[in-house]
């Protein structure tokens, strides 16, 4: 039977994302922390949409949101979110009136980002809703935040900001650099100095009502570490945290990445496969070639030579490995003798099961996390987001 002229053909390649599984995520991740959630929904909600995202969150209890950068949590309150939201993430210069008479938290590092802050409250003008702003330690990380010998003045100056009516200071914060390890020494190190921090907010007079420390890894292995709230980002998106370490938390993966069939193609024994040759055909075999490339966020190592390790997809249920080079525009899979046609689905990575590979094997076969995958994934490909929970068949669970 032909296609109707009206009826849309299914798209060479697509991002599909349950939102289903992002609010059992947050009920998960909610109900194992005991503390109110911060769900982390930047770099557009880690490549899974960072509007739809957020509203799945907010409804299945987190009572944060938190962003990166200024832009991002203002168009959250343009997509309609009006609840508690973060962001940390500025430069010096950077006009941050418009987050503050939006009613957004922002987050300093140092004197001189308090000292740029009252300005912009300043700016902001009297019809702005009291400024609220998160203090942020470096307690190890050696990132962003003030480091120890400066917190001293920066506790100082904040309380100055409190006093004169300027900001109150909501928030004391800080963030982990080796969560996924719970056994790595800068766990300990790293809290204790945030203890530290608080003491010396304490004496400083100030009584932040917000000490968050915790990201995903803590919040499923360092319950001492979940404090007043945890700040979860990857977890949200049903991806593990700390792959490896058993934690029991039923994290379900949000996004499903796949494609068609675009040619069937047969090879023989000697034929070199895509740019460079670095994959030559031991035997014949069936290639297909599936039409996403790096222009889409596929990892141009996905694949390698003969001998190494290769990403995989699923074609018909079984894994089947990329060969030859990942280019701009398309992959070649080997298919050895399956029965495929031009137009089967092909699965790049997706929940577990009926063979799909999921994201963090995609980023071990590359040499990277499971963050970069999901993040850099999109280029030309529509993404569609979903539900399973009132279309079961939509997305496999």
């Amino acid at each position: 039977m032909s296609r109707s002229t009206t009826e849309r053909p299914p798209p060479r390649a697509e991002i599909v994302v349950d939102l289903a599984a992002v609010r059992h995520n947050v009920r998960v991740l909610r109900e194992t922390a005991g503390v109110p959630l911060i769900a982390v929904v930047k770099a557009d909600g880690y490549g899974h949409g960072m509007a739809p995202v957020a509203r799945a969150a907010r409804a299945a209890g987190a009572e944060w949101l938190a962003t990166a950068t200024p832009d991002e949590a203002l168009a959250l309150r343009a997509a309609g979110d009006t609840g508690p939201l973060l962001c940390w993430l500025g430069a010096p210069g950077e006009d941050l009136a418009p987050a503050l008479v939006a009613g957004i938290d922002v987050s300093a590092y140092s004197v001189e980002a308090l000292d740029e802050l009252a300005d912009a409250v300043r700016r902001a003008g009297a019809d702005a809703p009291p400024a609220r702003v998160h203090l942020k330690v470096d307690t190890g990380l050696s990132r962003g935040g003030a480091a120890e010998a400066d917190w001293a003045p920066f506790l100082a100056r904040a309380r100055a900001g409190e006093q004169d009516g300027t900001w109150r200071v909501v928030g004391l914060w800080s963030h982990l650099a080796c969560a996924d390890e719970p056994d790595h020494p800068a766990n300990d190190a790293q809290q204790a100095a945030f203890e530290r921090a608080l003491a010396l907010a304490t004496a400083a007079g100030l009584s932040p009502e917000l000490r968050h420390l915790a990201n995903s890894a803590a919040t499923l292995t360092r319950p001492q570490a979940r404090y007043d709230a945890v700040r979860c980002g990857l977890a949200v998106y049903g991806l593990d945290p700390a792959p490896g370490v058993p934690h029991g938390a039923d994290l379900r993966p949000a996004m499903t990445v796949r494609a068609r069939v675009a040619l069937l193609k047969r090879v023989g024994p000697g034929d070199g496969v895509s740019y460079g040759h670095t994959w030559v055909a031991p035997a014949p075999t069936t290639l297909a070639l599936v039409p996403a490339g790096y222009a889409e966020g596929v990892p141009r190592h996905a694949a390698t030579g003969p001998t190494g390790p290769a990403a995989e997809v699923a074609v018909g249920g079984r894994r089947r490995p990329i060969r030859g080079r990942v280019c701009m525009d398309q992959v070649m899979v080997d298919l050895g003798d399956d029965d495929v046609r031009a137009g089967d689905e092909v699965v790049l990575f997706g929940p577990p099961g009926e063979g799909r590979p999921t994201a963090q094997e995609w980023a071990e076969a590359c040499g990277t996390i499971s963050y970069e995958i999901v993040t850099r994934v999109g280029g030309r490909m529509p993404r569609r987001h979903t539900d399973s929970d009132t279309d079961p068949q939509e997305v496999r669970p």
